[in-house]
Order: structure tokens, then sequence, then C-alpha cells
């Protein structure tokens, strides 16, 4: 959630800026704006879209060649223009954005505010700015020193950036808990949240550390600590390319992501699964084998849909590895007081490697001894960083805010690992084995055939999109998946969704149950099967509208059904990631249907950097 976006050098800066607001659009938004630097500081912002932002500024000489950016969600005070970001100090001479939250801002507000200063906005930032000030004046410093000294009061997590008046050469940045990405060009650096804005203008990048303050000039760049001590910035290649955030002739990222399926999938499992050979090489997950072999427990920490696929790999260790698994929220794991031993593996799962409430989650475990393993998607993200060890999932730069495509490779490689120590261990039989190597290897082409129901699925989605509520329920392997696919209804088309597992559905939700409640059964043939057909019969009775997805030939669970979506047969342990997509097509038109913006739901954010 929020936005940074950021130049120096010689190049006009309101262009990138805006462009790259235009490119972090996804994270999630309410408000944005830009502070610009030329003889004097004009800031300008809005409520509302980039484009409303742009609209206004239609006409201004915004020449400069420094300048800040941001799109805000709101957390201190309500999205609009007075606290929308950049903010300016009382002196007028300072203006910042500021990603994260200052836990501690209203005792530093009441020592401003008897100090004589008045503010003009609602927000937290604000006020840690005029604090930066307060520190400039007092000590007559310069404005580094300000911010490191700053910093070591502040309770929070943050990324900021500074401009200063009588200093247009250059910029200030400091992060803790939130990214902040340098990009260097030739006599220029571009910042940002992330790479996106970054691509198209330099493929070198230095991702900046917890508690690190830059000093950011046209041609130079100065890491140091809060303790004044200077840092080496490590440069990293960008793997990305420009096509990959673009939409590519897709109407909308969503769809995009949803039919790039086949190949994210195939990336993930390429280098890594050869199923001719009987082999899994991971050489992020070897060095620790033997730990996670021997672990008594492995704890799953994740938020959103990164917990569904959490709660997938939950029965596929338990049943390849023989290990006790346990799925925990993140955003409750870390405040509650969690028995961690030494020798618990803790896999953090994560789309962007930024959830804070899962960086936080992990930053806990590892301080008890525990073994972090990372399955983020985003290269140099912090969790990677945090973490012992890990997998990267290949999925590429996933735009839209309801993921996709990320769960999927999130799967895949929790499958790959599973399958790894399993067959280490010996308590996996040979023969199943290469059986499921052979699976997870055909899975990308399978997901090419559930791709080509989409228009019979648009249809569908046509025929239930006036519902106000539905019912998803699957048994096993594909409860998660349920729930993953209730998860993406309520945030795409905003109608009430539940997921459920099938034999609960007799505890309470089968009193919704009438002749108006679409119910999605996920009913492919596993070892549920029978059973999911029997809870198919009890909504029937009740005369709701069963609609399943169900394998190919499956003329008896067929029978039970108002409509089905028949996909490709495979074992139950890869099923989910073919049985997760047309709920994810689903959702999508019936999104779509509705008029609504599909790639960015209202009250959403992409990446949850606080809490």
């Amino acid at each position: 959630m929020c936005g940074i976006v950021a130049y120096i050098g010689p190049r006009e800066a309101y262009p990138i800026i805006l462009k790259g607001l235009k490119r972090l659009e996804y994270r999630g938004y309410d408000s944005a704006g830009i502070a610009l630097l030329n003889g004097g500081l004009k800031v300008y912002k809005k409520k509302g879209k980039v484009a409303d932002l742009e609209e206004t500024l239609q006409g201004i000489d915004l020449h400069a060649n420094i300048g800040i950016g941001h799109t805000r969600w709101a957390t201190h005070g309500e999205p609009n223009d007075r606290n929308a970001h950049p903010h300016t100090s009382a002196s007028g001479k300072l203006a910042m954005i500021h990603n994260g939250i200052i836990e501690n801002y209203n005792q530093l507000k009441q020592e401003l505010l008897n100090k004589g200063y008045k503010f003009t906005s609602d927000t937290d930032t604000e006020v840690l700015l005029n604090f930066i000030e307060e520190i400039q004046t007092q000590n007559n410093c310069p404005l580094e020193e300000a911010v490191r000294i700053a910093l070591k009061r502040i309770v929070g997590a943050y990324v900021i950036v500074l401009i200063e008046k009588d200093h247009p050469d250059t910029l200030i940045a400091a992060r803790k808990g939130s990214p902040l990405v340098i990009g260097i060009g030739k006599n220029e650096h571009f910042l940002a949240s992330d790479a996106s804005p970054i691509i198209e203008y330099t493929k070198e990048v230095v991702y900046v550390n917890d508690y690190e303050v830059a000093i950011i000039k046209p041609d130079e760049l100065i890491l140091k600590n809060l303790g004044n001590e200077r840092q080496t910035p490590y440069i990293t290649k960008l793997d990305m390319e420009l096509a990959a955030i673009e939409k590519g002739g897709y109407d909308h990222f969503m769809l995009k992501e949803i039919f790039e399926q086949p190949q994210t999938v195939y990336d993930c499992l390429r280098g890594r699964l050869d199923a001719q050979a009987g082999t899994i090489t991971m050489s992020g997950i070897q060095k620790y084998a033997e730990q996670i072999m021997n672990a008594k427990r492995i704890v799953m920490v994740a938020c959103g849909t990164s917990w569904h696929a959490g709660l997938v790999a939950e029965y596929i260790f338990e049943e390849l590895c023989r290990i006790n698994v346990e799925v925990e929220y993140a955003s409750e794991f870390r405040y509650r007081n969690p028995v961690i031993n030494k020798g618990d593996v803790i896999i953090a799962i994560s789309q962007s490697g930024e959830t804070a409430d899962t960086l936080v989650a992990i930053e806990n475990a590892k301080s008890k001894g525990a073994i972090i393993l990372g399955v983020v998607n985003v290269v140099g993200s912090s969790i990677a960083r945090i973490s012992d060890a890990g997998a990267y999932t290949h999925a590429g730069p996933e735009i839209g805010v309801a993921s996709t495509k990320a769960f999927t490779a999130q799967l895949a490689v929790l499958t790959m690992i599973a399958l790894k120590i399993g067959h280490d261990k010996g308590v996996l039989d040979h023969d199943r084995y290469m059986h499921l190597l052979n699976e997870l290897d055909a899975i990308p082409a399978k997901i090419e055939k559930v791709l080509n129901l989409n228009d019979h699925i648009k249809a569908l989605a046509e025929k239930y999109s006036d519902a106000t509520s539905s019912l998803y329920l699957g048994r096993g392997y594909n409860f998660p998946v349920a729930l993953e696919g209730a998860l993406k209804l309520k945030e795409i088309s905003y109608i009430h969704a539940e997921g459920y597992p099938a034999a609960e559905m007799k505890h309470g939700p089968i009193a919704l149950v009438d002749d108006q409640l679409p119910v999605i059964f996920v009913a492919t043939r596993d070892s549920y099967h029978e059973k999911v057909m029997s809870n198919m019969q009890e909504i029937k009775a009740r005369k709701g509208k069963v609609i399943a997805v169900i394998n190919e030939g499956d003329e008896q669970s067929a029978a039970l059904a108002d409509d089905t979506i028949m996909i490709p047969e495979a074992d139950e342990i890869v099923a989910p990631m073919l049985s997760v997509i047309p709920l994810q097509l689903l959702a999508y038109y019936i999104g779509l249907h509705k008029g609504l913006d599909v790639d960015k739901p209202r009250n959403l954010a992409k990446s949850v950097t606080v809490e």
C-alpha cells in the first residue's frame, strides 16, 4: 500500500514521477501528490486518482530536475487534499513523502504543539516532518543528521524521502519495515517502492536496508546507518522486463495474470524439476534440508491468498513428509506468545516479500532459534533477505491487486519442497514420488486446457452476477481452494462469499441455502469425492443452485449440478493448481459484468506494509 517515486538527475522530474506513480497504482491508494524543486518548492496534491492530479496540473510550469511523488492509502486522517502527500514543514523549506505508520506520533505531536507548532493535516507524516525540522533548527545541523537523530526516537514503520529548498541537489531517504529501491543511472538516481517504475531507465538497483539513511545526489549515493557509519551499497541487477508490467493486449492485468499461469508455473518448475531423471534441485533449500527433515514442527505464516497456499501445503507436507504442520495468520502469530523451539522451521509465504505482519512474525521466530524459509515472488524483498534460505516463485510482477498467478506459483514451490523432503527423508514411496513428479510436470499444460474454458466461465459469470451472497465448499486439498475462491469473489465483485469445509456446512451455513443462493463446489475426483457428492445432494434438496468444478467425464457429479466446469484429472496433491483457475476467472468476469475496477478493488492494497 502507498507508493513512492522520486528522481534526481538531468532529466525532467515530473514526467518520470508521474509515470512512476501510474506504475504503482496497483498498490492501492486514495490520493496522490508531487513536490518539485526549482528555485522554489512547489507541492501539488489531490484526492482521488493520479489522473485527477495530472488533470489539475495541465498548463502549469513543472520544470524541475528533482522531485518526489506519492500515492497515499489513508491511515491517519481521511482521504482528502490536505492529508495527501507530500507534506511541507512549518517553515516551508522541507517536503516529505512517507509510507508506513509512526506509532508514537501523538507523543511527538504534543511536544511540538507545546513548542508552538501548528498542523495543517491529521497525519503522522506531518508530525514526523516537523519533528525532523525542529531537530535541524535546534542543532543547526544538516538535514541528513536531523533525520538520523529523529529516527532514533521513532516507533513504527517508515520509508521517507525528503527534499530541501536550500539544497536542490540532494534527496534524503530512509527506511524501516517498508520497501525502498534506488535505481542507479548515469548521473541520475530513481527511487521507488518497488522496481516497476525504474526498469525502463536502469537495471542496476540498490535495495535499502532497515535503519539505513540514503544521501542521494545526481552522481553519488551514500548509505549510512543511524550511527552515522558508512554502509557499502550492494548493487543488484534487475531480472525484469518492461513488458512484464504492461497489459500486453489484455483488458486488465488480472486477466493477463490468470492467462500467464501456464508460463509462470512452468518457470517455477524450470531448472528445478526433472521428472524424467526423478530429481528436484532447489539450492535455496538444500543447505537446510537435513534440519527440515528432522524438524518436529513446521509453521507456515502468511496473510490472505498466501495463507490459503499455506493451508494446501499443510495437507501436502503432512502427507508426503510426515511432519506436523501448523498454518498461522501472521497478524495473529506476531502478537501471541507462540511456543517456538530451536530447530522449528518457519515458512514465510508472501507474494511481495514485504508483508508487514509476516516480517515481524519471522523476526520474532528467528530470535528464538527457528529456521526461517522464505517463499516469495519479489527478488531482493525484505522477507527474502531476512530468511535463512528459501525459494523464489519466479511468477514475475503481479500488478492486479487480487492475487492469482502468485498463488499457483506458491503451490508449485511448496509442493516441490515437500516432495524433496519426503523423498530424501525416506518416508515417500519411490513410485509415488515419481508419479507426483510427472503429475506436477504436467500442470502447465493442464492449466492451458482449463483456460480454454474461458468463454464458458464468462457465460456462467453473467448468469450469477446478480447474486448477493454465495457459498464455496470443498474438502481436503480443495477446502483451501474454496476459501481462495470465496476471497476472490469478495475482492473483485464485492459479493458476500464464504468458504467452508463441505462437511461443516451442516453446522451453520446450510441455514443460508435457498433457491437464490449459488453454492460453488470444488469437487474434483479425490479421496473425499463420494462425501462431497453427498453434500451436493444436501444443497439440491434445499433448492440451492449448485455450480460444480469437477473432472472431465464425471457424469455422477454433473447430474447433481445446475452448472459444471469440467477440468482435467490430476492427482489430488497437485489438483488445487487447476481447480483454482475457474474460480479466478469466475470472480473476474462477475466483477467485470458489474462494471467494477477489477485491477484495483476499492479499499484494497496490493502490498500490506502497515498494520
